[in-house]
Order: structure tokens, then C-alpha cells, then sequence
């Protein structure tokens, strides 16, 4: 299957301009939420991980999910995401202690969240930190809104 790629950011809506009041003549015009997907392991990332996950400048994360196939074990199940080597900036000890979907948030830590609503003016770079090295195996997936905050 092919793949197209543009330079975003990228907006979506048939109606550009408002000229009324009513459905079909007010804009509706969106951008188009993105999605960036790594398989990851709770052994390769028991030191700060480099997951490859770019998030471009100004954008605003969505979500961000693990699909477990194996759970985290150990000590702790959990995992941390940031943007540098320490791993907290994004979520901190988000539980992946079953199979399944996990999803992991900010909190209710204003600086995570902060974060969330707009990366800053630079691309980032997702890093990943187990609590502990284990068995657990998974998919891990970002979604954002590309430049919303440019």
C-alpha cells in the first residue's frame, strides 16, 4: 500500500469562510490529528529510552496509549514519558500492569498538562522509563494536532 506524505500542518473542512449563520455557512474548517506509533518493551527501556517519536514544534498531544501484549511486571508495572533523558514530562508512572490498552495521562500536574496543550517551539523527541526492567512488550502511540498552537 502507498503512503502519502505532506509538510503539515494539515486542515481539513469544506466550508472556508463564514458567510452566515447556519450549518454550511459558517467555517468548519479543522486540522487533522496525527498519530506516531513505536513498539517498545519494558527491557529496553529501563534506562531512558530514545522511542523515535518526533512531536513537531507547537504541537498538541491528544493521547498517548500503550497496547500491551505482554504487561509490565516486575516491582512496578508502570512507565514514564518525556521529552528529554528524564522521562517525566509528559506522564509519570502510568500503570501497564495488564494486556491490553493503556492510557496514560498528564494528571493533574499543571507542567505535564501545560506540556500536553503545546510541546513548545522546538520538535521533541519522545523518551520512555520503565520502573523496572520485565517482560513487558506493547505498542506505543502518540496522537497530536500538528502546529495547532503555531
Amino acid at each position: 500500500m502507498g503512503t502519502s506524505t505532506f509538510t503539515g500542518p494539515i486542515k481539513a473542512g469544506d466550508v472556508l469562510n463564514t458567510t452566515g449563520t447556519t450549518p454550511g455557512t459558517v467555517k468548519n474548517v479543522g486540522f487533522v490529528m496525527m498519530a506516531q506509533a513505536v513498539a517498545i518493551t519494558q527491557a529496553g527501556s529501563a534506562t531512558a529510552l530514545n522511542t523515535g517519536i518526533v512531536i513537531p514544534a507547537y504541537s498538541h498531544i491528544v493521547n498517548i496509549q500503550v497496547l500491551a501484549t505482554v504487561a509490565w511486571n516486575g516491582a512496578a508495572s508502570t512507565i514514564s514519558l518525556g521529552t528529554s533523558a528524564t522521562a517525566t514530562e509528559l506522564v509519570s508512572a502510568g500503570s501497564i500492569a495488564a494486556i491490553g490498552l493503556a492510557a496514560l495521562t498528564p494528571g493533574t500536574n499543571a507542567t505535564r498538562t501545560a506540556t500536553w496543550s503545546n510541546v513548545g517551539s522546538s520538535d521533541v523527541i519522545i523518551y520512555a522509563l520503565s520502573a523496572n526492567t520485565g517482560d513487558g512488550v506493547g505498542d506505543l502511540v502518540v496522537r497530536y494536532i500538528q502546529a495547532e498552537n503555531a
